[in-house]
Order: C-alpha cells, then structure tokens, then sequence
C-alpha cells in the first residue's frame, strides 16, 4: 500500500513534541515507535494505533474503527482506524493519546 502524506503530517504534528519518538518505514506505510516500542503507523487510508489488549475495547465501539487483522490473525491490542476516524481531530487525538500511554508503559528496546 501506498503511504498516506496527509496522515502522516497529522501524526506529525500530533507527536512532535514527544521525547524518543522516532519514525521508519514499515507495513507498506510509516511508523512512530516510542523508546523503540511501535506506537501507531499510517497508510493510505488507514491508521494503525497499539492501544493495549485491555484498553481496545472502547476503540472498537468507535465506528470505523476495528480490530487488527493480519493475515486473517486478529492483533490483540491493535486497531485500525478508518479515515472518518482520523479525519476527526478530536478522535484521532484521543486515539493517539491513549496509544502513547500505553506505548509509555513498555520497557525502553
């Protein structure tokens, strides 16, 4: 898939001011770690967050938001967002907030 431009300088400008954010290629898309910890991704027209196994479940009663798959594997603790999500402001601030807290309380790779 094809990187999404947009997205991606929403989360940048969302996540600026976060200490050991760094970000790379990955996923067909781009990708924020946190002190080496994958934080959220983006790509065309979708935004990948890691909200922790016990705090997705209020993501998911968002609509446009679902569960993770891969290869028809569900990620336990990761959503996708749609881009009537991440188009919102305040959704996506609340989605990223949430990823960073959680992201936080992993050990530093």
């Amino acid at each position: 898939m094809a990187r999404d431009k947009g997205l991606e300088e929403l989360l940048n400008d969302s996540l600026e001011s976060v200490p050991g954010l760094t970000q790379k290629a990955m996923f067909g898309g781009w990708a924020w770690l946190v002190n080496g910890n994958l934080l959220c991704g983006a790509r065309t027209g979708s935004m990948l967050v890691r909200l922790g196994k016990e705090n997705e479940s209020w993501a998911l009663e968002i609509p446009g938001v679902r569960p993770m798959m891969m290869r028809e594997r569900r990620m336990h603790g990761w959503v996708r967002a749609a881009p009537e999500v991440y188009g919102s402001d305040a959704l996506r601030l609340r989605l990223v907030k949430a990823a960073l807290e959680f992201t936080r309380s992993l050990p530093k790779k």
